[in-house]
């Protein structure tokens, strides 16, 4: 649809040259003319579509201070070089005038039309501003996270995650409560530190209905980062372009690497799914399958690494007990 407006819009140019140009007996040349005005508006809309608004009006501004700039350099150099000046002005337009214009294009890329109105109500810009989801609130971790000092700057909590905590904190449920009110717990802790600025906005998006949507919706707003464990909203949040920081990716990222044929001493939980198998866990919630482990279920084991499976719910370790996994060995070097 794009390209037939464009193909459209570039045949009016043309036709409108050749228009123009009957009345000067030169169609072609006309059309021609017309041909290239058209390449020019088209290529123009499409490089100016690539740009964000702020990015556009920042982008005026910078070429405007620098052409201020070129002037104000100009009126003591006019005193000593005359007519010489012409040169050096034209110069110094195009150098300064580009300048602002690359300063501002950089700079303006985070400007939104919402940030300029907080701008405008004097409510300030947060440097790298992020939301919390009910998600990361309730998990608790990431009170534990800014603890340690990983996470800093402004945190933004808009009303309705926070009217979604208070409901799920009253749910008649009491493991709904239970975490409701953990959640509170939790950012209350959070609202302690030092290094943490805790925001509650009144932003609410009434057309829309669901609360991941409202979520993406205040990130773009505020050109800030979600920080959840909905696995859902952070692809939903990626589509959109808007950056999510993950609880889940960052605690499987820092568990300890095994690799096949290490050792290590499991404590066997239960039966696993396959015949025989048997299910232990490491002190980080990482799963083990072990291997002709059912007679061991209740006693600890040493299990050598077989292998390991990563995966978006988290990583699993795959190990045979040491014992059945040396006299494997055993018999492959015997052959």
């Amino acid at each position: 649809m794009f390209y037939i407006s464009r193909i459209i819009i570039l045949l009016l140019f043309v036709f409108s040259g050749y228009i123009i140009g009957l009345k000067y007996k030169a169609e072609l040349f006309g059309a021609l003319a017309g041909f290239f005005l058209g390449m020019l508006a088209v290529t123009a809309e499409m490089r100016f579509k690539k740009f964000e608004l702020g990015a556009i009006i920042s982008g005026l501004f910078g070429i405007s201070c620098g052409l201020l700039f070129a002037y104000l350099v100009m009126l003591p150099l006019q005193m000593f070089l005359g007519d010489e000046i012409k040169t050096i002005a034209v110069t110094l337009m195009i150098v300064f005038g580009y300048g602002g214009l690359l300063i501002g294009l950089s700079r303006g890329k985070n400007l939104t039309l919402s940030r300029v109105v907080r701008m405008v109500r004097g409510q300030g810009l947060e440097e790298n501003p992020k939301i919390l989801d009910t998600s990361a609130i309730i998990d608790g971790r990431i009170a534990d996270i800014c603890e340690t000092g990983f996470l800093e700057g402004s945190f933004i909590v808009p009303q309705f995650i926070l009217q979604e905590l208070q409901h799920i904190a009253d749910s008649p449920d009491p493991l709904k409560r239970a975490r409701g009110r953990r959640g509170l717990d939790v950012l209350h802790r959070i609202q302690q530190l030092s290094t943490i600025n805790v925001r509650i906005i009144e932003e609410d998006f009434p057309k829309i209905r669901e609360v991941d949507a409202k979520l993406v919706a205040v990130a773009k707003a505020y050109n800030a980062k979600i920080i959840t464990n909905d696995f859902n909203l952070n692809k939903v949040a990626e589509l959109q372009g808007v950056p999510v920081l993950n609880i889940n990716e960052l605690a499987n990222s820092l568990k300890p690497v095994v690799l096949p044929g290490e050792t290590m001493k499991v404590f066997v939980l239960k039966e696993g799914k396959e015949y025989n198998q048997g299910i232990g866990y490491l002190d980080d919630g990482t799963m083990v399958v072990i291997e002709n482990a059912r007679r061991l279920i209740g006693k600890n084991a040493e299990v050598t690494v077989t292998s390991v499976l990563q995966t978006t719910a988290g990583r699993m370790i795959f190990s045979k007990v040491r014992e059945d996994h040396e006299r494997e060995d055993l018999k492959v070097a015997t052959r």
